[in-house]
């Protein structure tokens, strides 16, 4: 692929600026509703607006990225979300401040990810050659992962000091900016197409659905990570969601600790990209993936045993080292392996996961955390976790897919 390294280059700086701004705005919006209203409801609202949207329209998103230019969907998702944030903020300014408001355009925001996610997961081979993606996978974690740790602080510095609406300009600008950069900047290769006539009605999306889903059932090897990562994410939603609740019990409930808890994965995850970036794991992925598996789980449980603070956050930060070592070569495994014309399906499949089993698992643990200790539930999920290791390692099929 020739210029593969300046394509890559300016594609991750628009994600990296697309992703700030988001980051920004998300944090913005959920503390705003938290601040403001104090609302056990209103945040349950605020969190079905921000992940339902995304599993319902991540299927259609996926046979959009096979169908269509990849490269002007990202904008397309990209310009309608910084659209609804316009929007917004010009609500603001005239002093239309509803939790209404608010919601809808989380749902938008929603609906743009649930486009955007697939199209990017399949577009990035599609400008970078194979042998590279494990590294351009972990640069991308680690910008992802850098978004994540500041943009909580400019959120929070900015609330403090100038009205809500700025910081929704600041997203447009952002988006504005990655827009143009992808548009004027990334040259792309001809996309692949699938070898069957597009149709344009609902049955036809249907049809298109039913012939990812059915690539996923015939080839083993997918059907089994699919199946080993939707494990796995189920397993780590103590360890994502409820640990902000062990804090205050176990420690304290001042807010520096919670703070500090997230901060600290934050880092860990974007010095985990770094790592996996420059070191691009062991030849073979399943190996690599075998071992984040085990070395997460083991500090999952190590979460549920910790008798001081300091050592709690210490493992937060290991935590946060391990997951890019995890996410990435899964995410390479699949791009490797699946077929050009099926990547944006599949890439929804999977999105599909992570929009709906984060969430679904906390109805199961969200209430047990009321009845039974939060150490023995992250004792228990990280056990899981670290048992994955061996199918990871015994899987003939994924095995032989890298």
């Amino acid at each position: 692929m020739k210029n593969w390294k300046k394509n890559a280059a300016l594609f991750l700086s628009g994600q990296a600026l697309s992703i700030f701004g988001s980051l920004v705005v998300q944090h913005a919006i959920g503390w705003h509703i938290v601040l403001k209203s104090q609302s056990g409801a209103l945040m349950t609202f605020y969190v079905l607006a921000a992940f339902l949207p995304m599993f319902l329209i991540s299927p259609f998103g996926g046979i959009w990225a096979d169908r269509f230019n990849r490269k002007h969907l990202i904008n397309l998702a990209d310009g309608s979300v910084a659209l609804a944030s316009l929007i917004v903020a010009i609500l603001l300014m005239f002093g239309f401040d509803h939790y209404g408001i608010l919601l809808f355009c989380s749902s938008v925001r929603a609906l743009g990810q649930g486009i955007q996610m697939p199209a990017v997961g399949a577009f990035i081979p599609q400008i970078v050659p194979a042998q590279q993606l494990t590294r351009v996978n972990g640069l991308q974690s680690a910008i992802q992962s850098f978004s994540t740790l500041t943009a909580p602080l400019l959120a929070g510095t900015l609330m403090s000091v100038a009205p809500l609406e700025i910081l929704f300009f600041l997203d447009v600008s952002t988006a504005a900016l990655s827009i143009g950069i992808l548009y004027f900047g990334v040259k792309t290769p001809r996309q692949s197409q699938a070898n069957t006539p597009i149709q344009h009605s609902v049955s036809g999306y249907f049809s298109d659905l039913k012939a990812g889903l059915q690539y996923i059932w015939k080839h083993a090897f997918v059907f089994e990570l699919i199946i080993l990562a939707a494990i796995f994410t189920f397993c780590m939603s103590p360890a994502g969601f409820l640990t902000p609740l062990q804090t205050a019990r176990n420690f304290g409930s001042e807010v520096w600790r919670l703070s500090a808890i997230e901060i600290t994965f934050s880092a860990g995850t974007l010095l985990g990209g770094i790592l996996i970036s420059v070191w691009g794991g062991f030849k073979r992925k399943t190996a690599t993936m075998a071992l984040s598996c085990a070395v997460f789980g083991s500090l999952t449980i190590g979460l549920g045993l910790a008798g001081n603070f300091p050592l709690y956050v210490a493992l937060m930060a290991a935590m946060g080292l391990v997951v890019p070592l995890y996410n990435t070569p899964v995410m390479v495994l699949l791009q490797t392996n699946v077929e050009a014309a099926y990547m944006g399906r599949v890439m929804s499949v999977f999105l599909m996961l992570g929009s709906a089993l984060m969430p679904l698992s906390m109805l199961i643990f969200g209430p047990l955390a009321d009845t039974v200790k939060i150490d023995f539930l992250l004792i228990g999920t990280g056990l899981v976790m670290a048992l994955l290791a061996i199918p990871y390692l015994a899987s003939k099929k994924l095995r032989a897919a890298g």
